[in-house]
C-alpha cells in the first residue's frame, strides 16, 4: 500500500467525521430551539412541494418555487439573523472541557442548602424569584449589563434580593460557582408554542435560557408560590421543597468525580460514604 493510498483513507476518514460532527450539531441544536425547528419544517415544506411541483408538471408553481430557492440564502440570512447568531453564540459558549468549576460533595451541599432555604420562604410569602446556575455555558452576555454583585451565596442575600420594592428584584440572579454574580439580569423567553398561557414571563424566560444553554433555572411563582425549574429545555412544575433538593443536587454533580482521601483524618469508609452521597 503506498503512502498516496494512504493518505487518500486518511483524508476520508477525517472528511466523513468532519460530516458527521457537522449533522451531529445541527441536529443538537434543532432538537433544543424551539424557532430552528419550525424553520427547518418550513424548508421542508418547500422541498416537498417542488418535488410534488416536478411530479404533476406544475410549471407555475414551480417556476416560483426555483425564484425562491434561487434567493433563499440571501433571505434566510437576512430575516433568521437573530436565530444563527443564536446557534453561533451557543456554538462559541460552549467548553468543551466541562465545567469552569467542578464543586465537591460539600460545596454543592451548601449550594443547594441555601437555595432551598431561600426557596422555602419565598414560596411561603408568595415572592416571585428567577434563579439561574451556569455550568458550561457562559452566560456572560447576560450578567454584563446585569448588576454586579459577586457575593458569598446565603438565603439571606437570595431572599432580600427578591424582596417586594427592592431595586434588585426585577429579573434574576446568576450564579456561577460558589458566587453570586449579579441580579437583575434579563433572559430572552421561549417561544415554544406549546407552552401553557397561563405561565408568567419568570417561567417564560427561565425555559428560554434552558434552551439555549444548559444553566439550572429555578422559578418561584408570585401568584401560587409553586417552584419550578427549567432544564434542557423542560420546565419541572409544581415541584416540593424535598424534589428540588433532590434535582439541583443530581444536576449539579459532575459527569465525573475524583475523590481523594482527606488529609484531615477521614478513613477509607467515610470517603466512601461522601461517594454516595
Amino acid at each position: 500500500m503506498t503512502y498516496s493510498v494512504i493518505w487518500g483513507i486518511i483524508t476520508k476518514i477525517i472528511d466523513v467525521t468532519f460530516v458527521w460532527m457537522m449533522f451531529y450539531f445541527i441536529l443538537k441544536y434543532l432538537r433544543n430551539n424551539v424557532k430552528l425547528i419550525l424553520i427547518f419544517k418550513g424548508v421542508l415544506f418547500l422541498v416537498a412541494i417542488k418535488i410534488i411541483s416536478e411530479i404533476l408538471n406544475l410549471n407555475t408553481i414551480g417556476l416560483i418555487l426555483e425564484y425562491i430557492i434561487e434567493w433563499a440564502p440571501i433571505a434566510f440570512i437576512v430575516i433568521f439573523q437573530p436565530e444563527i447568531r443564536t446557534v453561533l453564540e451557543s456554538i462559541g459558549r460552549h467548553k468543551l472541557l466541562g465545567r469552569h468549576k467542578v464543586l465537591t460533595v460539600d460545596q454543592r451541599e451548601k449550594i443547594v442548602y441555601e437555595i432551598t432555604q431561600a426557596l422555602d420562604y419565598l414560596r411561603k410569602n408568595k415572592i416571585g424569584a428567577l434563579i439561574v446556575l451556569e455550568r458550561d455555558y457562559s452566560l456572560r452576555e447576560y450578567i454584563e449589563p446585569a448588576n454586579k454583585l459577586y457575593a458569598d451565596i446565603s438565603s439571606e442575600l437570595l431572599i432580600s434580593i427578591f424582596f417586594p420594592n427592592n431595586p434588585l428584584h426585577d429579573g434574576g440572579v446568576i450564579i456561577q460557582g460558589e458566587k453570586i454574580t449579579c441580579a437583575g439580569s434579563i433572559f430572552p423567553t421561549s417561544t415554544n408554542p406549546n407552552l401553557s398561557k397561563r405561565l408568567g414571563t419568570r417561567h417564560r424566560a427561565a425555559l428560554g435560557i434552558s434552551e439555549i444553554s444548559d444553566a439550572i433555572a429555578i422559578i418561584v411563582s408570585e401568584e401560587t408560590g409553586r417552584i419550578s425549574i427549567a432544564v434542557k429545555s423542560e420546565l419541572n412544575y409544581n415541584l416540593s421543597i424535598d424534589e428540588a433538593k433532590m434535582m439541583l443536587m443530581e444536576e449539579l454533580q459532575p459527569e465525573k468525580e475524583t475523590f481523594y482521601e482527606a488529609d484531615n483524618g477521614k478513613n477509607e469508609e467515610e470517603v466512601t460514604d461522601e461517594k454516595n452521597i
